[in-house]
């Protein structure tokens, strides 16, 4: 069990707020401190900071290696988690850090948190009691042992690791460990619904067709930043048509989109034959799930062109989902048009859509600095290539 003695707890006390990297290099008088514990946990608490506020609060708690830190969950996505899942009984076959755990856990009567790595175990079984989870079951194992021998609950959670043997990270399903692909039947076995993370990076096209059974997939993304893919897997729903939920958090909380499929395929979207007053960018999450031609529908706006997942409309429509720009001008880049509607303009806040240059060639083309309230868009409208320039109207991210 991991312990702290009395002087690492006062070095602890007083270094909390210093850079670790100096304070390893020049750490002072250390006359009976575990440094490396020390340091850990003043590096741990740092980022915990903005990633986990609330555990901060809480005195006493351990923070395990960097990368565990690294991996976890925020506690704004691991909140969100817990909604998904309820029930009698739970088991977490990958519990890490035990962050989801220990907000999914809340919504059970039972729940078991599973680990390979033993100090993991031991951080978990300190920091569960001062979390207020008197129920938390802590298991020493490997997740496909202890899910062969384990009996049947209500719902299983898991994140694969997304590292190889040589600590590179992974992004494909076959790679993540354990592979879901192989390991899914066994799962089904055990339990009615499973919840699985996996990384935004993941594809989620490829991931599907790979996949049986996935009732819902929940896109996350906060402050603009896809962070989760999540897969429930539904033995009562098999049958419906799996839904897709882009769920963005901020600061002024949670905002959700629903849609299948078949919705996608089959809503109207209308394309722009001019541009209008207004510009939207749809926020991260509902790009990454693909909801293209139904926000045409569902918001009554006109995309600029068929894989430009910009839209537009001349009266502001101010509950989109993403940000607004007020559109000053829309021109080609011909020298001319350029010239003209970039004179005296030395920086902007540049992005690229649907457009053959990378947002570095172009910015070196342009001669621009980063930043300014001037926003330009180069991207495809109506079939041809141009920069829409424009300044924010509002914004939901």
């Amino acid at each position: 069990m991991v312990e702290i003695g009395e002087p690492t707890k006062a070095f602890i006390a007083k270094h909390r707020d210093d850079d670790v990297r100096n304070l390893a290099l020049h750490p002072g008088k250390v006359d009976g401190v575990d440094l490396p514990l020390a340091l850990r946990q003043i590096e741990g608490r740092q980022i915990a900071l903005k990633k986990l506020p609330s555990w901060t609060e809480v005195e006493g708690i351990l923070y395990p290696p960097h990368i565990s830190l690294e991996q976890c969950s925020s506690e704004q996505t691991a909140l969100y988690k817990s909604q998904i899942l309820k029930g009698e009984s739970l088991v977490d076959l990958t519990g890490g850090f035990g962050v989801d755990f220990s907000y999914i856990s809340r919504g059970f009567k039972q729940a078991t948190y599973v680990e390979r790595q033993t100090l993991l175990c031991e951080v978990a079984s300190h920091n569960f009691p001062l979390l207020g989870l008197p129920h938390a079951e802590v298991v020493c194992a490997q997740a496909t042992d202890f899910l062969s021998a384990m009996p049947a609950v209500d719902c299983i959670y898991l994140d694969p690791a997304r590292r190889d043997q040589y600590g590179r990270k992974v992004v494909s399903l076959t790679d993540c460990e354990p592979d879901l692909t192989q390991l899914l039947p066994a799962l089904f076995e055990k339990s009615k619904r499973i919840l699985v993370k996996y990384s935004p990076m993941l594809d989620l096209s490829s991931a599907l067709a790979a996949l049986q059974w996935v009732a819902e997939v929940h896109v996350v993304a906060v402050n603009n930043e896809c962070k989760e893919l999540l897969f429930l897997f539904d033995r009562e729903r098999s049958g419906e048509e799996m839904r897709i939920v882009c769920a963005h958090l901020t600061r002024g909380g949670l905002s959700s989109i629903f849609f299948t499929k078949e919705e996608e395929r089959g809503a109207v979207c209308s394309l722009a034959k001019e541009m209008g007053t207004y510009l939207y960018e749809p926020n991260v999450s509902l790009l990454k799930g693909g909801a293209y031609r139904l926000l045409s529908q569902r918001y009554s706006l006109s995309k600029l062109d068929v894989n430009t997942h910009l839209y537009t409309s001349n009266e502001m429509v101010a509950d989109f989902p993403g940000r607004i720009f007020k559109v000053e001008s829309c021109f080609s880049m011909g020298k001319s048009e350029l010239k003209q509607n970039l004179a005296g303009v030395e920086s902007a806040n540049l992005s690229v859509r649907n457009f053959p240059q990378t947002v570095l060639q172009l910015r070196t083309k342009l001669k621009l600095k980063e930043g300014g309230d001037l926003y330009l868009f180069a991207t495809t409208f109506a079939g041809k290539k141009v920069l829409i320039k424009c300044t924010k109207a509002d914004s939901l991210d």
